[in-house]
C-alpha cells in the first residue's frame, strides 16, 4: 500500500552532473561514520540557495524511509543501460533501486524493486510487524526493514536485514533475516537468505538452563549495517524498552552468510541494548568495532560481564577487548539518560599523546573524547577517558560529523537543541561550541551529514524533524550562517512528512531525503 507520493526527496543546484561521483554505500559514509563527503565538486556555499538550488523530483514508495538512501554510480542494468543508481529501503519490507539523476520518462519507475513479503509457501501469511505486534508506537504503522543496509561495491551486494510476521493456521512467528541482493537485478546472492538466530551462555533475562536466546520479536535491529573485513554485523536492541531484551552484536561472513560471531552485552542481566537512534557500528582499520549501549545491567566493577550504559571495544571475532563506562553510569541509568542514544565517531589520527581518539555522547549531554588504545575503562569517582564535556550539548540522539579539524553535534534532549561545532586541536576539543545554528531544532535534533571539495566549500546539512520535514544548509566555517531551507521557496521544496533520526545523503551534486 502507497504511503505517499513523496517518500524518497532529490534536492539539486540547477544543471547538477550526472557523471561519476563518490559512492555513499554505508551509513555515514564511511566506516568511521564521519558523515563526510570530500569529493562533492558540485555544491558550494555559492549555489546553493533557494534561487539556485531546490527540490527537483521525488521518488515514491510504499512505506516509511528510517534507513539513510544508498548511492552507487555506473551501475549497468540489464535492458537499461548503466545508472548511478538510488538504493532505498522501507518499512513495508521493500528495497528499491532507482535512477538517482532523472524521473522521467523511462527513469520514473524503479530499475527494480524487491519485496520480502512474497509468500512461497501457500499456507504461510507474510506481512511486516504492526507497532500493536509489539505494543509500542515507535515505529507506526509498520516495521520491516529499519536500519540502514550496507553496500559491496566490489561483489555488487546490498546486506539488508529485514523483519517479517509469518502466520499460519496453527503457530505465529516473528522472523528477521539477512539478505545479501544483488545490486544489478535485486535478486538474492549467495544463497540468502538466513534466518537470525543466536544464543549465548548466560543467566540474564529470559535464559533457560544458562542459555540466553535470540528473542526475534522483543529484538530490534535499529543501528546501521556494517560491513568489515568480510564480515557483516548488525546490532539490535528493542521496541520501546519493553523486555524481555538484550543488547546483541552477530556477525556474518559476507560471501556466505554464514553465522561467524555472536556478543550479548548483558548475557547475565537485561536491556543494554544496541540503538545509538540509527547511528551504524563505527570500525578502525584492523576491523575492531566500536558502539554505545543504553540502559541495563552493569557490573564490571563487581568482575561481571553486564555492560550497560558503556562503549565497547569488540575484535572482527566480537570479543570484548576494552570499554568505557561513565563514572555516574548509576545515576544515568535510573534518569533513563542512556549512553546508548548516540553513535561513534571514529576521528582521524590526531597529533598529541592520543593518537587514535573517538568522540561520543548520550542523552546526559556529555561528549566523550576516548582513546581507542585505552577506552578508560570504569571508575566510580572520574571519566577515564581523555576528555569529558559535561554539559556541552543538551544531549544526543545521533551521530555527530566530521569536517577539516571540527565536530558538528545535531544536540537534543526531548525538547531539542541547536546544531553546533567544536573545534578539534592538538587531539583535544574546545569546550564550547566554536559556532551553532540560529536554529533551535525539534527532538529528537539532527544527524548531519557534511559535503565539501577536500577541505574547501564545507556545507553541513540537516533534516528538521517536522511536517513538513525541512532541509539545512549552513556554511562549515560557521553554523550561525544558514544557506537554505526548504521553506524558502514556499511549498515548492516541502518533502511530506519526517521520519526521526533520518539522514540526508549528499553526493554528486544532490542531495536525497526519505521521509514518510
Amino acid at each position: 500500500m502507497r504511503k505517499t507520493i513523496r517518500a524518497v526527496l532529490v534536492f539539486a543546484a540547477l544543471l547538477s552532473p550526472a557523471a561519476r561521483a563518490a559512492d555513499v554505500v554505508t551509513y555515514h559514509n564511511d566506516n568511521a561514520r564521519t558523515g563526510g563527503n570530500p569529493s562533492e565538486t558540485f555544491l558550494s556555499p555559492g549555489n546553493v540557495a533557494a534561487t539556485t538550488f531546490g527540490l527537483r523530483f521525488s521518488h515514491a514508495v510504499d512505506g516509511y524511509v528510517y534507513a539513510q538512501p544508498l548511492y552507487l554510480s555506473n551501475v549497468p542494468i540489464p535492458g537499461k543501460g548503466v545508472h548511478n543508481v538510488l538504493y532505498v529501503a522501507t518499512e513495508h519490507d521493500s528495497v528499491y533501486a532507482f535512477d538517482a539523476d532523472d524521473a522521467t520518462g523511462p527513469n520514473a519507475a524503479p530499475l527494480w524493486q524487491t519485496t520480502f513479503l512474497a509468500n512461497p509457501n501457500p499456507n504461510t501469511t507474510v506481512t511486516t510487524v504492526s507497532s500493536g505486534d509489539v505494543s509500542c508506537g515507535d515505529l507506526v504503522p509498520e516495521i520491516g526493514i529499519t536500519a540502514t543496509p550496507v553496500i559491496d561495491a566490489a561483489t555488487g551486494a546490498i546486506y539488508v536485514e529485514a523483519k517479517t510476521k509469518e502466520v499460519t493456521s496453527l503457530t505465529t512467528s516473528f522472523v528477521h533475516r539477512l539478505h545479501a541482493l544483488d545490486v544489478v537485478t535485486g535478486s538474492e546472492k549467495f544463497g540468502g537468505p538466513v534466518r537470525i538466530q543466536a544464543t549465548v551462555p548466560g543467566t540474564g533475562d529470559g535464559s533457560v538452563g544458562g542459555v540466553l536466546t535470540f528473542d526475534p520479536l522483543r529484538q530490534h535491529c535499529r543501528p546501521g549495517l556494517l560491513l568489515s573485513q568480510g564480515f557483516v554485523y548488525l546490532a539490535f536492541a528493542s521496541h520501546c524498552d519493553i523486555g524481555l531484551y538484550h543488547g546483541w552484536v552477530l556477525g556474518y561472513d559476507a560471501s556466505t552468510l554464514a553465522q561467524a560471531s555472536v556478543y550479548c552485552a548483558t548475557a547475565d542481566g537485561g536491556l543494554g541494548g544496541v540503538w545509538m537512534a540509527g547511528g551504524g557500528l563505527a570500525a578502525d582499520s584492523a576491523g575492531n568495532a566500536y558502539f554505545q549501549t543504553g540502559n541495563g545491567t552493569f557490573d564490571q566493577d563487581t568482575l561481571g560481564r553486564d555492560y550497560g550504559d558503556s562503549l565497547l571495544k569488540l575484535t572482527p571475532g566480537l570479543a570484548l577487548t576494552d570499554f568505557f563506562t561513565p563514572y555516574n553510569e548509576a545515576a544515568l541509568n535510573g534518569a533513563d539518560d542512556d549512553l546508548g542514544s548516540g553513535g561513534v565517531l571514529i576521528l582521524p589520527d590526531q597529533p598529541g599523546a592520543h593518537t587514535h581518539l573517538s568522540v561520543s555522547a548520550g542523552k546526559g549531554g556529555t561528549i566523550y573524547l576516548a582513546d581507542r588504545d585505552n577506552l578508560g575503562q570504569f571508575n566510580p569517582v572520574f571519566d577515564g577517558v581523555v576528555q569529558s564535556l559535561p554539559g556541552a550539548i543538551a544531549g544526543s540522539f545521533g551521530t555527530p560529523a566530521y569536517f577539516n579539524s571540527s565536530i558538528y553535534y545535531g544536540e537534543s534532549y526531548y525538547s531539542g537543541g541547536y546544531l553546533k561545532a567544536f573545534s578539534l586541536t592538538n587531539g583535544f576539543l574546545s569546550t564550547t561550541p566554536t559556532s551553532q545554528s540560529a536554529r533551535f531544532f525539534p527532538f529528537p535534533g539532527s544527524t548531519p551529514s557534511v559535503s565539501s571539495n577536500g577541505i574547501l566549500n564545507g556545507i553541513v546539512w540537516a533534516i528538521e524533524n517536522a511536517n513538513p520535514a525541512i532541509l539545512r544548509a549552513y556554511d562549515a566555517t560557521n553554523l550561525a550562517t544558514e544557506l537554505y531551507d526548504s521553506n524558502q521557496a514556499g511549498a515548492r521544496d516541502h518533502p511530506g512528512p519526517a521520519v526521526k533520526f533520518a539522514v540526508p545523503t549528499v553526493v554528486n551534486g544532490k542531495v536525497y531525503v526519505g521521509t514518510q
